[in-house]
């Protein structure tokens, strides 16, 4: 997303502190000036937050969905979870009012005449099932193109339920919200980005904003923690795919988009959403090193170049090792590569480790990479222990 620096008009950014007392995420506070023609990023507020390179927890990719709101009377709910930016068309009216690619409900009202104000509790709400269960370590709200009409606070909440409970189990009294995000000022067209120290395993989250208005995208990062059970059940699956617990840990070059799109679900449909580097002038080579779900065999491996018809990566290699301090084994030779095509490649004999590196030459673009094996004994019961301990 564009970052625009801060103009004059705009509230500075105030640093907000992190659990330990260290920096973590900047707050942005009070409105910005109507949209007044051109781009409309221009007066974005945008920072780097500290977790953002971790999984998207709600990326409507993997499986997420907003499945509640209590009003959704100007934009739909389900805007929240789109996976592109916000955008804006200043022209864009429907017979409701405005139209705004976010989530926005009526504005509240109070009571009685002498009362017209909405009391200091009042809120909406939206409930979001994650698309894969995880450790929530950072939440963005981003209030991209409400300048005037953004929440004055938002809270978030995580839940742990089992299966897929329905909207009346997920608001009955019995459920247990964890609070991720106090009651915090937002505000408007910022990405409003905080900071989770809350070691859990979560299934949903509620986001509350007080007392009304509209955000246009939350997004929420974290590490994806799955059910042991259910991976010792398939025996053989992709060990690196972000749905099972897989992870990028560093890559080479991330200029036109990111290494984790190699491990996302499904298959490219546009270019964008794989892996591609900026053409090296040098006689170096890119490269991604992932961390999988546990330690695992590989026994086979597909590499695609989907939708990389003129820059796809030219040769391939690919290395494992197991542990920080292993040593890395090439099980996968430098491979000629073809454009927009999937190579599959059954390995001679299972490679072991916890780590994987791929290698491409010079540059280009993947789209995905799969890894299929199964945990070893040690993997298996590392991932179960650790399932158990963050209350899964």
């Amino acid at each position: 997303m564009t970052q625009a620096p801060q103009t004059s008009h705009v509230p500075d950014a105030q640093q907000a502190r992190g659990p330990e007392g260290g920096a973590s995420s900047p707050a942005f506070t009070g409105d910005v000036r109507p949209y007044a023609g051109g781009d409309p990023y221009a007066d974005y507020r945008a920072a780097d937050h500290p977790f953002t390179h971790l999984t998207d927890l709600a990326d409507r990719r993997l499986g997420a969905a907003v499945v509640a709101a209590n009003d959704e009377f100007f934009a739909q709910r389900e805007n929240l979870l789109r996976p592109e930016r916000p955008v804006f068309d200043p022209a864009a009216f429907g017979h409701k009012g405005k139209i705004m690619d976010g989530w926005e409900t009526r504005r509240r009202r109070g009571a009685t005449t002498a009362a017209p104000h909405p009391g200091p509790g009042e809120h909406d709400w939206a409930l979001v099932r994650l698309g894969v269960p995880g450790v929530v370590r950072g939440v963005v709200v981003d209030t991209a193109h409400f300048r005037g009409n953004y929440p004055q606070a938002v809270s978030v909440e995580g839940a742990s339920l089992p299966g897929q409970p329905s909207v009346e189990e997920l608001t009955a009294g019995d459920v247990t919200w964890t609070p991720l995000v106090e009651r915090t000022p937002v505000g408007g067209h910022a990405a409003n980005g905080f900071t989770v120290d809350v070691a859990r395993r979560l299934t949903h989250l509620r986001l509350r904003q007080f007392p009304d208005g509209g955000i246009a995208r939350l997004r929420v990062y974290g590490e994806v923690v799955p059910d042991p059970a259910w991976l010792s059940a398939l025996s053989t699956f992709d060990v690196a795919a972000l749905e099972n617990g897989g992870r990028v840990e560093d890559t080479s070059d991330r200029f036109f988009s990111p290494g984790s799109n190699t491990i996302a679900p499904g298959r490219s449909a546009k270019m964008d959403e794989g892996w591609e580097t900026r053409r090296r002038r040098d006689d170096g080579h890119d490269w991604i090193r992932y961390r999988l779900v546990a330690q695992a065999e590989i026994r086979a491996v597909a590499i695609d170049t989907a939708c990389y018809k003129g820059n796809a990566a030219g040769w391939v290699a690919l290395s494992v090792r197991d542990g920080e301090d292993g040593e890395w084994t090439e099980v996968l030779p430098r491979t000629r590569l073809q454009p927009d095509a999937d190579h599959r490649f059954v390995l001679p004999a299972a490679a072991t480790g916890d780590g994987v590196r791929l290698d491409i030459f010079p540059d280009g673009g993947i789209s995905r990479l799969r890894l299929f094996g199964s945990l070893t004994r040690a993997g298996a019961a590392a991932l179960a222990a650790r399932h158990n301990e963050l209350g899964g």
